[in-house]
């Protein structure tokens, strides 16, 4: 994958998981990265293995939940860099699986704030940047998952922000197309632990408990920069990775 110096990325999530990793494979690429997270020292750690120049990685606290928080994210890149080539919506939030009847509005409200309010928010300053920026356009890359399709057992509240996130991939594609602003999504499915330590069982369609194949973290950054990598007049709308053996085509 080609160097692309003088490209911005910013990464939500960017204190651990996928978008550490994600930050970390796009400045080994070359891109300067703005890292965003709710965690400051989690985002100075991912800055510090990232080994670069200090100019090429900016740490900026943030909830993605709050509109003011974001705006001051959003305001924090283009004081520093002029402009933004890339959103990577990457942040996230989990649930405990339960039933519906037992599935507290709490969590409910977590996860779609965090995913698909989140989501908006930061794709909306994003809009606002990269139309006004010379040269106009850029790409927004969100985070699905599998369940942005098919869903898992008991995963209401989470199954529901992924499909809200496909649905809001798409109406960014199409509104984007007039200021050269891209947008796809990424559905990964298990990945190895970062500690090395075994995958947990999943809840099948039936009822049942498997552990599931994973694929190393590498097979999602080397997708996350295919898709990236493309030239403007380009765009891949969607890749689905995932072990060859997990159980999603035929799911259910």
């Amino acid at each position: 994958m080609g160097a692309v110096n003088g490209r911005i990325a910013l990464v939500t999530g960017g204190g651990s998981g996928l978008g550490r990793a994600s930050s970390l494979a796009l400045l080994a690429a070359g891109w300067t990265v703005v890292l965003a997270g709710r965690r400051k020292e989690a985002l100075e750690e991912t800055a510090a293995l990232a080994d670069v120049e200090p100019d090429r990685v900016l740490a900026v606290p943030t909830d993605i939940r709050s509109p003011e928080e974001v705006v001051r994210l959003f305001d924090a890149v283009r004081d520093r860099y002029g402009r933004l080539d890339l959103l990577f919506n990457n942040a996230g939030a989990a649930a405990p699986r339960r039933p519906i009847t037992e599935t507290p509005l709490a969590d409910w409200n977590r996860v779609l704030d965090t995913i698909v309010t989140g989501g908006f928010l930061c794709a909306r300053e994003a809009f606002r940047l990269m139309s006004t920026q010379a040269p106009q356009g850029g790409r927004i890359i969100n985070n699905g998952a599998p369940s942005a399709h098919v869903p898992r057992p008991n995963s209401l509240a989470y199954t529901a922000a992924k499909h809200a996130v496909l649905g809001l991939t798409k109406v960014l594609a199409l509104d984007g197309r007039p200021y050269g602003i891209s947008c796809g999504q990424i559905d990964v499915g298990n990945v190895a632990p970062p500690d090395g330590g075994p995958q947990p069982a999943a809840m099948q369609a039936d009822g049942t408990m498997a552990v599931e194949a994973t694929i190393p973290v590498e097979r999602f950054t080397e997708a996350l920069l295919l898709m990236a990598s493309q030239p403007p007049d380009t765009t891949i709308q969607s890749l689905v990775v995932l072990p060859t053996t997990m159980p999603f085509v035929g799911r259910g």
